[in-house]
Formats: C-alpha cells, sequence, structure tokens
C-alpha cells in the first residue's frame, strides 16, 4: 500500500487537463513490476515525482504559465485569471445591447440558442480596445444584462503545459446499458482503453474527433470502467462525454462548458460531473441555474487549492453537489478547499484508475476524482432530471453516509469504490 505522502507532494500528483502537466503521484509502494498474471508486465504507475510547489501556489502557477504559453490566444482577465483574447460572452442580448455594441465596434462571431432558456452570443473585441474596457463598458450600457469574459477552467490542479495525446479515433465499443446514465464534461476519453471494452458512451465536441486525455480518461474510468481488477462506481450505466478542451489552448473556456451543459440537458442526462474549476462567470452561473432548476443534479469537485483558499465553481453554486476528497481513514486531503460548497466527501487518494498508454494504471489524488464516484452514485438514483426526485437522491444518497465531522459536508460516501494499488499486485 502506498505510504501517505506529504501535502506537497500530493497536489502535484493530480492528472492534468490538456494543456496543462500529466504529473505522476510520488508513491513509495516497492512495486517496480507489479504482475497480474502478465509475467514482467507493469500495469501501475507509481513513478516518484519530486516536491514542487506549496499547494496554494500549484494550480496559480500553471496558470500563470498557460497564459505565457498561448499570447495569441489567451489573456489575463483583471484578476489575473486565463481569458480567450478579446473574447466577450452575452446571455441573451437584446437587439438594442447589440447596437450598442456595434457602436463600440464589437462584432458578433457566433451565437447559439442553448435550449436551457437563453441564448449565448460571441463577441470580439476590436483591436486596439482592452477586452476589459469593453466588457465594462457593455455592463455599463445594459446593466440588466449579462456580460462577461470566456474564462478558461482547468482541472482541480495545474502547472506546466504538456503536448498533447496522440489522436485515437476508435469509438468506445458499445453494449446496452442499463437505465443508468451520467453526464462527463472533461477532456476526452481513450475509448481503446481495457476498461472501456464493455462501454457505452455517447460523444460530444471536437467536431466528432475523439481527442483522448489523461484526466478525462481517469475520471470516465471511476464512473464506467471495468475491467479484470479495475471497476468503476457505476460500470453498467451509459456515459454522456462531452470533451470541452479538444487539445487546444482556448479549451475549457466558459462559452465551451456552457454549451456542453446544454448538449446534456437536451439529452436529459439527469447526472452531470464537473472535474474543472475556475472563477465565477456569469453565463456559468446561468446554465447551472437552469439546470438546476430543470432538475439535473451537477456534481463538481470543490478544489485542491488549500482549505485558505476562495471557493471556486462550478462546484460553489447553489444548487450544485460539491465534492471534497477524502484518504482511506476518512480524513479529508489537506489540499482540498473547505467551505459550505460541500457536500458530499469520497475516496480521493491512495487508489487508481485508468491511464493512457503504458503502464495503462495510474494513482491518482484530488477532488476531481472523488468528484465522479458522487456523481455515480446519484446516477444511479436519478435517472432522468427531476427537481423532486433529485433532492429525493440526494437525500437517499446521504442516508447512507459516514459522517466524519467537519469539512465532510453529509458525510463520506463511495468507500467500498477505492480501488487500492494492492489490486495489482
Amino acid at each position: 500500500m502506498a505510504a501517505v505522502l506529504s501535502a506537497h507532494a500530493s497536489a502535484a500528483a493530480q492528472l492534468g487537463l490538456p494543456g496543462l502537466p500529466q504529473l505522476p503521484l510520488p508513491s513509495r509502494l516497492d512495486a517496480a513490476r507489479l504482475d497480474a498474471g502478465r509475467l514482467g508486465e507493469r500495469l501501475l504507475d507509481t513513478a516518484d515525482l519530486p516536491r514542487r510547489l506549496p499547494l496554494d501556489q500549484l494550480r496559480l502557477a500553471g496558470l500563470r504559465e498557460l497564459l505565457l504559453r498561448h499570447p495569441a490566444y489567451l489573456e489575463p482577465d483583471p484578476a489575473g485569471r486565463p481569458v480567450v483574447r478579446q473574447v466577450i460572452l452575452a446571455w441573451s442580448p437584446s437587439p438594442a445591447a447589440l447596437a450598442a455594441a456595434a457602436a463600440q465596434g464589437l462584432a458578433v462571431t457566433g451565437q447559439q440558442e442553448l435550449g436551457i432558456g437563453g441564448r449565448l452570443v460571441r463577441l470580439r473585441a476590436p483591436d486596439g480596445l482592452a477586452t476589459a474596457s469593453a466588457l465594462a463598458a457593455l455592463r455599463a450600457a445594459d446593466p440588466e444584462g449579462s456580460y462577461d469574459f470566456d474564462h478558461v477552467y482547468t482541472g482541480a490542479a495545474a502547472a506546466a503545459v504538456a503536448p498533447p495525446q496522440a489522436i485515437d479515433a476508435r469509438p468506445a465499443r458499445q453494449a446496452t446499458a442499463g437505465d443508468t446514465r451520467i453526464g462527463l464534461v472533461d477532456s476526452g476519453i481513450d475509448a481503446g482503453h481495457e476498461v472501456f471494452g464493455h462501454a457505452s458512451i455517447v460523444r460530444w465536441g471536437c467536431d466528432g474527433t475523439a481527442r483522448p486525455a489523461p484526466h478525462g480518461t481517469a475520471v470516465a474510468a471511476l464512473m464506467v470502467g471495468r475491467s479484470e481488477r479495475f471497476s468503476g462506481a457505476a460500470p453498467s450505466a451509459r456515459l454522456y462525454a462531452a470533451d470541452v478542451y479538444c487539445d487546444q489552448p482556448t479549451g475549457g473556456s466558459a462559452s465551451q462548458v456552457v454549451q456542453a451543459l446544454a448538449w446534456l440537458a437536451r439529452e436529459q442526462v439527469g447526472v452531470i460531473n464537473l472535474s474543472l474549476v475556475g472563477p465565477p462567470n456569469q453565463m456559468l452561473q446561468r446554465a447551472v441555474q437552469a439546470l438546476v432548476g430543470r432538475g439535473h443534479l451537477l456534481v463538481a469537485a470543490v478544489g485542491n487549492d488549500g482549505p485558505a483558499a476562495p471557493p471556486l465553481y462550478p462546484a460553489s453554486y447553489p444548487g450544485v453537489v460539491g465534492v471534497t476528497g477524502v484518504d482511506s481513514k476518512r480524513r479529508l486531503l489537506p489540499e482540498a478547499a473547505r467551505g459550505p460548497q460541500v457536500m458530499f466527501a469520497a475516496p480521493g487518494s491512495q487508489m487508481a484508475s485508468a491511464a493512457i498508454g503504458k503502464p495503462p494504471y495510474k494513482l491518482v489524488r484530488g477532488t476531481s476524482f472523488a468528484s465522479p464516484l458522487v456523481a455515480a452514485l446519484l446516477a444511479q438514483r436519478l435517472a432522468a432530471p427531476s427537481p423532486l426526485h433529485a433532492a429525493a437522491a440526494v437525500d437517499a444518497l446521504a442516508a447512507t453516509a459516514s459522517a466524519t465531522g467537519e469539512g465532510t459536508g453529509r458525510g463520506v460516501v463511495g468507500e467500498q469504490l477505492r480501488v487500492p494499488p494492492s489490486a495489482f499486485r
């Protein structure tokens, strides 16, 4: 069994999203050649990693590097958070508001009827006009409207930029799933991995091209994966997976997350997992409010910026099921966020999930990997969106929880779902 890790090393261990780091988890597990009946084949990656930055600086350092690497596509907002350069988003602007925007030199570059009570309009600020200034002017001209930057959302931890993964265009092999359906907004999934051999996966995003990434693959496996030595929380469920990254510098932006949520709403997927974090954003808030009001359960990681960090979103929006992580002794992960946004805790360390390439499994850690376990458990209680049934599903799950005190919300769930390193001996 892997030894308990230091706080600094554990935060650096989380799998990154496209454009962000792919960092292995430090471990003292003496398993250079873990055997599963295939002599000499290493199945679980337990590579050591030197300690890096303090917990409360890791993700922010990664965001700064993301801005430095992609100045043509990204810029900082006034708080230093990455946004898509020269882009402003508007929620159902009136003709008068669009005319005022045009008078400032802003051009409409795209719009979409979302089907959740709103229209998302994308505006581009002209060269020479700061995006923040254009946004401030729009808000002043239309104080009743909703305008915001196109913020970029990342995995719960971030650091150096990593190269994109190779494209695997093979579709997931289809199988008849039960009534359980789960939504996922994340990066792409490696459908060729053995844990998805049985899986029923419906994809959205990237113009139909599969672009597998480590984070999405690991999160999806924790929900619907299954192999000889591994099982996700709901392996017979059908997964509706939206890739909002697509190996693009602007991947994970608010506009892409909102469009993914709108797709899942149209598909009537009751429970949706979001293992991504970022700042508050008016477009994302509008979409979250719309889905929560319709009876969807949005399950989101609360983040790993440390207990003193400000709230991260979407987990901190009202009605969202915020999830934190605990170790095998029910102790909160030292890097996990704290606050009223936490509704449940679930295993978030000392466990394995699917990885791209060889070895095919990796130790994972963080609230990103606790959240999908809770989502899968709730999905088995909510077949389709319903405000009444959504509340009942949360209460039913809470009735199974183990109370562990402050910081775990309504308690710890899914403890039996942790796949420990010993499963690969």
